[in-house]
């Protein structure tokens, strides 16, 4: 079977924007490097099932914000673009329920909400800018709005790395936000990436500057917590800043990126969901690897490398959870977001 996976990421050096790329699951390889559509600065990408790509955005003059593009599974067309003066957008996500699309910007502080109008095409509804109250890290400057994702009920999560927190808010059918409750992690965690169990009742949360995940309960929008585990080994001592986490079909396994130790912490969910066991920690054969994912039915996982611009393919053993290396130096610049698509 042969799978096709987007690829986007930085446009500072040689990439052009969006890209996609060939897994044969068979012969267990990927190729075919090609430039689905050219953008400035499309650090994450998401697709609607109404065949629209949507993209983290910047223009010459300035700029952020999030580009809409028609999308036919190989090529993209722009449909327009929705910008404001200062930094772009870091995160993107789809609301197909309500045809919104969501949006974090990183150094205004900000959650961004878009309506989809009729063609796909994005109108903006709302902007809800974070309080100036910060955590103690350097990098912690002010609000950081790293992620932003539906919950399983239908609320906003939104990951706020300056503010060790999850905000979560009420989302009105036309893109209205409205808080309605806060997570604090401990001071100086980072909160960044977020991801649920499948029965809705438990998160992980990915903690980039104190290098952990934790595990949340979580009901009617409000977390819990429940654990905190290091992603790295007990003798590391250099740089570390997580980056991707992902959770696969089966809720049996949870997978971590480490950029300074170069690496994928590789976790054991218990039965109940509440409890994870660090069982590996597997380097990646890259520099900087900012997002991973797995494809064919979770029997791969993917890394892009940011800084080493290569693209390392593993196998998963499904049943242990381990990864063994099939492929490490395909070519694919500045990659910073890795998504598969049906």
């Amino acid at each position: 079977m042969k799978e096709k996976i987007l690829l986007s990421g930085y446009t500072k050096r040689e990439s052009k924007g969006v890209y996609s790329i060939i897994l044969d699951t068979e012969k267990k390889e990927i190729s075919e490097l090609e430039e689905v559509v050219s953008v400035n600065g499309p650090t994450y990408l998401t697709v609607d099932d109404r065949g629209h790509l949507y993209t983290v955005s910047a223009d010459s003059q300035g700029n952020g914000g999030t580009s809409a593009f028609s999308f036919d599974g190989s090529k993209a067309s722009l449909l327009n673009n929705v910008l404001a003066s200062g930094a772009s957008n870091c995160h993107v996500s789809v609301d197909s329920k309500r045809h919104l699309v969501y949006a974090t910007n990183y150094h205004e502080g900000e959650v961004r909400v878009y309506k989809q109008l009729a063609d796909g095409s994005l109108e903006l509804t709302d902007t809800v800018k974070h309080e100036d109250h910060h955590g103690p890290k350097p990098e912690q400057k002010g609000p950081l709005c790293h992620f932003v994702v539906l919950t399983p009920d239908d609320y906003l999560a939104v990951c706020d790395l300056g503010n060790d927190s999850i905000f979560t808010y009420k989302v009105s059918n036309d893109g209205k936000l409205s808080l309605y409750a806060q997570y604090h992690s401990a001071a100086g965690s980072g909160n960044r990436h977020l991801e649920f169990s499948h029965d809705g009742k438990t998160a992980y949360l990915a903690c980039e500057l104190d290098s952990t995940v934790e595990v949340l309960n979580y009901r009617d929008g409000k977390f819990e917590l429940v654990q905190k585990i290091s992603t790295l080994p007990s003798d590391y001592t250099g740089f570390n800043g997580v980056a991707a986490i992902r959770l696969t079909s089966d809720n049996r396994f949870l997978y971590v990126s480490n950029r300074g130790h170069d690496s994928l912490a590789i976790y054991a969910i218990s039965e109940a969901g509440k409890h994870l066991e660090l069982i590996d920690i597997t380097k990646t054969e890259g520099n900087i690897p900012r997002d991973f994912n797995l494809a064919g039915n979770d029997e791969f996982i993917l890394v892009a490398h940011q800084d080493s611009d290569n693209l390392t393919l593993f196998s998963r053993d499904i049943t242990s959870g381990k990864l063994s290396l099939l492929q490490k130096d395909f070519y694919a610049p500045e990659i910073t977001c890795v998504l598969p698509i049906k």
